[in-house]
């Protein structure tokens, strides 16, 4: 059967939630040779010093700038901001080539005058009083922000691949095992985040992203809390919010294999 249609059961009342169930577990079981996958051909790096955020940098100028346009395009070929000097930054890299395949970052705050960008740009969203960044400790809060995957790394479907937004990589070069693993970058970026916070003593975060997302990342077993509506914010977003409770007691046992690896690895 066809994901579309699959899709569209999994929307129908009463056999929806037995089809999503069914999917949620077949990715379950496939997560665990992901896994290996991934282990073998990528690895999470904490970007703890200038050349590594240098790479950071230019991934969002590729994607932000170039190829989304929610930024303009800068000179130097890097899309920086004011949050970034108060961010944990972390990178997926392809061990194979040294090419980095993605990026996101942790903004933390230490103070009321560190706003996260959830708090500067979309208070006003927010429904749910309780579950606002204001409502704890400021070294307790952060948000997930500017993720970002180069298309050369993103597998539209299973016979198209684009690489015209970095053009820097040849998707023939790389193994069918290895392109298995591409359209779970993000889901190890989010991985490599929350590792990060962690680590750190956060223990609360939020983040900005599309409701749809949302909803695929459930598949996996990561269950974010919506917080308000659907707003124009670098295209169709709303506030979500996760803690280390609400990620670990929902992963799926696979999917759990994963963010072990991440954990014990991100360095």
């Amino acid at each position: 059967m066809k994901t579309s249609s699959l899709k569209k059961l999994a929307n129908l009342p009463v056999i929806g939630r037995l089809v999503r169930f069914g999917i949620s577990t077949l990715a379950s079981r496939q997560m665990v040779t992901i896994a290996r996958h991934f282990a073998k051909y990528l690895k999470p790096v904490l970007a703890n010093d200038s050349d590594l955020k240098c790479e950071v940098f230019k991934i969002r100028h590729n994607v932000y700038c170039e190829e989304l346009k929610f930024e303009p395009e800068y000179p130097d070929g890097m899309e920086r901001d004011e949050f970034d000097n108060h961010s944990h930054h972390c990178l997926i890299q392809h061990i194979g080539s040294d090419v980095y395949a993605g990026t996101v970052r942790v903004v933390y705050s230490k103070s009321d005058e560190q706003l996260l960008p959830i708090e500067k740009y979309c208070s006003h969203v927010f429904d749910n009083s309780e579950l606002t960044p204001s409502n704890f400790p400021r070294e307790k809060i952060c948000e997930i922000s500017r993720l970002a995957v180069p298309a050369s790394f993103r597998r539209r479907n299973i016979d198209k691949f684009s690489g015209a937004a970095t053009g820097s990589i040849n998707i023939e070069a790389y193994s069918e095992q290895e392109l298995r693993c591409f359209p779970f970058i993000a889901v190890g970026l989010y991985f490599a985040a929350a590792v990060a916070a962690r680590k750190n003593g956060i223990e609360h975060c939020f983040v900005m992203m599309e409701p749809r997302l949302a909803r695929s990342l459930k598949f996996v077993g990561i269950n974010f809390a919506q917080l308000g509506p659907t707003v124009d914010y670098h295209g169709k977003r709303a506030p979500f919010y996760i803690n280390e409770e609400m990620l670990e007691k929902n992963l799926t046992s696979g999917f759990a294999n994963l963010y072990q690896h991440i954990a014990e690895n991100l360095k």
